[in-house]
């Protein structure tokens, strides 16, 4: 890391928890005043005018300054936080995310945290995207092994989510040739998700690269999931999907590997398979690339991207409007919480989630009636 002082890596960590990422509004103001600066007017409420929206994304957080915990949970974990300022970070990678026309959910990361050896900016440099199904087959966790090897045998880092399945034979690959694998998480750097990745994880972080964008102590949320795609996808040079089903996470990365003009190739399986169906359709529309070992994956680095693959509905909170859906998000699976403890935890205003609560009770997803709300107990 450059040197940076105290004062300004708090500051740093301080913005990275104040509003639920990805927050464009809120990096471009650090951008033009400084990270002291910047935070110093969101505690104080008074930012130059035309910053709304940084008001509204940081109105529920902005009280709380977790920042010299955060700084030390991550070191007490051997994590860092990477920022723009800092001489790994990968802006060239992460360029695309701000150049990209993108959805809601867009945008750069305002800072990383990073955990292990490697170089964050030297790792994405010549990086390959492996992802897929967590259901997968003995067949797709054998060809994500062995494509992880012969990758890092040429030298590329292989990125994946941490997952079970495709990620982590992806990652198992990297490491069992003493290549270099970088996994991205949707919780915090302090965080094994999913616990029965701990040791994976961990060795992850000896010799490769454990990311994140949020910070130590965020749990994971499926619209966490869905935000730290795009990192998985702007970190790869190109991105191969092995497996994944009708409807998979897979997809999702695979649309923002094309929205960032990232080469794309799927795996074929057995025409049996459920868990390739989603391959073969993205092939036969001319979406990705057959791929069927490394060399014809490093191939892809020189390829230009397609559009953007639509993924359907697979629940009744998938479809939802992200307001309503961050909001949903945010209930536990058992009991409920007050209006507050959901509007910190979205990171959202108190009035908005009134508003998308009201909603959500009218279509039958949450309860409220007694006095805190949770799930409807009907889906």
């Amino acid at each position: 890391m450059s040197a940076m002082s105290d004062d300004d890596r708090r500051a740093w960590a301080y913005l990275a928890a104040v509003a639920e990422p990805p927050c464009a509004p809120l990096i471009a103001l650090a951008a033009r005043y400084g990270a002291v600066e910047t935070a110093r007017m969101i505690k104080a409420r008074k930012l130059p005018a035309g910053n709304a929206a940084v008001l509204t994304a940081t109105q529920a957080r902005c009280e709380t300054d977790s920042a010299s915990t955060d700084l030390e949970t991550a070191h007490r974990r051997g994590a860092r936080l990477v920022t723009p300022e800092d001489d790994e970070w990968p802006g060239w990678a992460l360029l695309a995310l701000d150049q990209a026309s993108t959805s809601v959910r867009g945008g750069g990361p305002l800072a990383l945290w990073v955990r292990g050896p490697a170089n964050l900016g030297d790792a994405s440099a010549v990086a390959v995207g492996l992802v897929g199904s967590r259901a997968a087959t003995s067949y797709g966790t054998h060809v994500a092994g062995r494509l992880a090897s012969g990758l890092a045998d040429q030298g590329a880092s292989v990125v994946s989510g941490g997952a079970y399945g495709i990620d982590g034979a992806a990652h198992r690959g990297a490491l069992a040739t003493g290549g270099r694998t970088m996994a991205v998480l949707a919780c915090g750097i302090d965080r094994d998700y999913p616990s029965g990745h701990a040791r994976l994880l961990e060795e992850i972080g000896d010799h490769g690269l454990v990311v994140s964008e949020y910070p130590p102590g965020t749990t994971a949320a499926k619209h966490r999931f869905l935000t730290r795609n795009r990192l998985v996808a702007a970190l790869s040079a190109a991105l191969v999907v092995v497996e994944a089903g009708r409807r998979s996470g897979a997809a999702n990365t695979a649309a923002w590997a094309r929205n960032l003009g990232r080469p794309l190739g799927a795996v074929p399986g057995p025409i049996t398979s459920a868990m390739s169906v989603g391959c073969h359709q993205m092939i036969a529309d001319g979406q990705a690339a057959l791929v069927i070992d490394a060399p014809s994956v490093l191939a892809l680095v020189e390829a230009s991207g397609h559009d953007n693959f639509v993924r359907s509905p697979a629940t009744p909170i998938d479809g939802l409007p992200p307001d309503q859906f961050e909001v949903i998000e945010a209930l536990p699976a058992h009991g409920g919480l007050r209006v507050e403890e959901i509007a910190f935890s979205a990171g959202k205003p108190v009035a908005a989630v009134l508003t998308a609560l009201a909603v959500l009770e009218v279509k039958g997803l949450v309860d409220g009636s007694s006095g805190v709300w949770r799930l409807a107990e009907s889906w």
